[in-house]
């Protein structure tokens, strides 16, 4: 079979403004990026229409690749293929992970939003907007410092750092201000990745421009003595927004199938909420009958985030939620190993099913009704395909199973029947919150390690302690709690595995994201700047006759 790119490259695309027609947006509103992608004005945000909100979100990732963005964007042509109003709504790629590790993000095989090659690199230069207006407050706060250096106004605490979308180890930690007081203050800081920044997250949870500039405002950039500094009291808040006017419309795409996508905004599930904008999901439902987007990783962060935070603040409501799995990647849970991952193995494969009964439960508990999508592949046996989906119906689930990578809509035909029979008939009852927004900080972290990641209870480090005594003095504690920890165990510490339970929680800090609406804490050694591997995908990435080479 073609690899990503080849499929991206060989698929003609159609124009933008023809995918544009077939949602009923007038040629002269879009805003086109070249021929391929445009910005969706936000007056589309206006609409009497409301469509079916589908949630993909899956088993504990590993090295065997689940396919939850395959499965979204294969999903979304399934519906289409069976005759459905329907679209797909999902994040940005961030370029640190293309240029690192994971690779991007826009599907694969015959289940990709296109311009793959754009999309996993600049594409309409969100990223570039919000990296942009980070550090224009970075720049402007220590500007402030500069010339505000003694008296009551001087910021004895700075708590904004900038960011680069670049997985770059050497940023973590740094000086800053060297070389004489004509360069500013010499400051211990650092460097976040982009989608870790506040602004990717503000950004994401706004509704409209005057809400994004509220919450700019609302930015705490550090303390002058005990009382925060916000960028509101700084008053430089409008010209942020000025830098973002453009970022905070959604973009329009296509899938390999020339049906309409979404794709907009990405903050990190494992350290920040992990959903696409409001905006953008609520464009989507304005528009199409069905709108499918995913959170990050699995139930337990980005799933939990979904609910917890997004729906939370924008009053969304998910009919359905489709868990995300495949044999190899449940065997490689049960303990197979990488090499022997695809070979038959029934004691891997039950081992491995207590990580998917975990998301089933999860999903379940927060009141949605779920259907688990298996993604299937060429070295799949049917004996060991058969006895996944028995139990999947043993534990009182749809199941269904998705060839979408391979064949498109019509391999996802059977999930979208299994999936609109849910959504149509037995749609997910109102959401059963994991916390109440009135318990107290430390509640909320331990309701959400009990109920969702299966642990016993939390330890605050002495720093996270003596933070939440603060936040709770300064009316920090009615804020909704977004956990920051590693994706690969429901602990904070990969090495306890995919099946990890009964375990203590360690919060090591809590960050005030006062202009985003959350606490987060910060669980394990999670980085908010990651690095490169040994061997990064850079290596691979290169221009062939003028074509891009090597991006997966």
């Amino acid at each position: 079979m073609k690899s990503d790119i080849e499929i991206s490259r060989s698929t003609p695309l159609k124009p933008i403004g023809d995918i544009a027609q077939k949602l009923n947006i007038a040629q002269d509103d879009l805003i086109p990026y070249g021929r391929t992608k445009a910005k969706i004005p936000l007056k589309y945000l206006q609409s009497d229409k409301k469509g079916k909100l589908i949630m993909v979100t899956a088993i504990t990732p590993n090295k065997a690749g689940v396919g939850k963005t395959v499965t979204s964007v294969g999903l979304s042509l399934g519906l289409n293929h069976i005759g459905k109003n329907a679209m797909v709504a999902l994040r940005e790629p961030s370029l640190g992970p293309c240029f690192g590790m994971k690779g991007g993000a826009a599907g694969g095989g015959y289940a990709q939003v296109l311009p793959m090659e754009d999309i996993n690199l600049h594409f309409t230069g969100d990223f570039h907007a919000i990296t942009s207006a980070n550090n224009m407050i970075a720049a402007l706060v220590d500007n402030y410092r500069y010339w505000n250096k003694t008296g009551e106004n001087t910021l004895t605490q700075l708590l904004w750092k900038r960011v680069l979308d670049v997985n770059d180890r050497m940023l973590r930690h740094m000086v800053s201000g060297l070389h004489g007081s004509t360069n500013g203050i010499p400051t211990e800081t650092g460097f976040d990745i982009t989608p870790a920044s506040e602004i990717m997250a503000l950004l994401c949870l706004s509704e409209n421009l005057e809400d994004l500039e509220l919450r700019i405002d609302r930015i705490v950039v550090g303390y002058s003595g005990k009382k925060p500094v916000t960028v509101g009291d700084l008053g430089f808040g409008p010209s942020i927004v000025v830098l973002l006017r453009d970022a905070i419309m959604p973009n329009l795409v296509q899938t390999t199938e020339h049906t309409p996508a979404i794709i907009h905004g990405g903050p990190f599930a494992n350290i920040a909420h992990g959903c696409n904008s409001v905006i953008a999901t609520k464009t989507a439902l304005n528009l199409a009958d069905y709108v499918v987007t995913e959170s990050g990783f699995g139930s337990d962060l980005g799933a939990e985030k979904f609910f917890d935070i997004k729906c939370r603040m924008a009053g969304l409501q998910p009919a359905a939620t489709v868990i995300v799995a495949s044999l190899q990647a449940i065997k490689l849970h049960g303990g197979a190993g990488e090499k022997n991952m695809r070979d038959v193995n029934a004691d891997a494969l039950k081992t491995g099913l207590q990580n998917v009964q975990h998301h089933i439960r999860n999903v379940q508990a927060f009141g949605q009704n779920a259907v688990v999508s298996i993604n299937k592949y060429g070295w799949d046996t049917e004996n060991e395909m058969n006895y996944l989906i028995d139990w999947c119906k043993d534990q009182g689930v749809k199941v269904a199973v998705n060839e979408c990578f391979v064949n498109g809509g019509a391999g996802a035909a059977a999930l979208a029947e299994t999936v609109t029979d849910v959504v149509d008939n037995n749609p997910s009852g109102p959401i059963n919150y994991a916390y109440e927004l009135g318990d107290s900080i430390d509640t909320k972290i331990e309701k959400v390690v009990k109920r969702v990641y299966g642990g016993s209870g939390i330890k605050l480090s002495g720093t996270a302690q003596t933070k939440l005594k603060k936040f709770e003095e300064l009316g920090w504690s009615n804020l909704p709690i977004c956990i920051a920890k590693t994706q690969y165990s429901f602990s904070d510490d990969i090495s306890m595995g995919p099946l990890a339970k009964d375990f203590t929680l360690r919060v090591e800090d809590l960050v005030i994201n006062a202009g985003a609406g959350f606490v987060v804490a910060i669980a394990g050694d999670i980085m908010r700047m990651p690095g490169l591997p040994k061997e990064p995908q850079a290596l691979q990435i290169k221009l062939v006759n003028g074509e891009i080479d090597g991006l997966s």
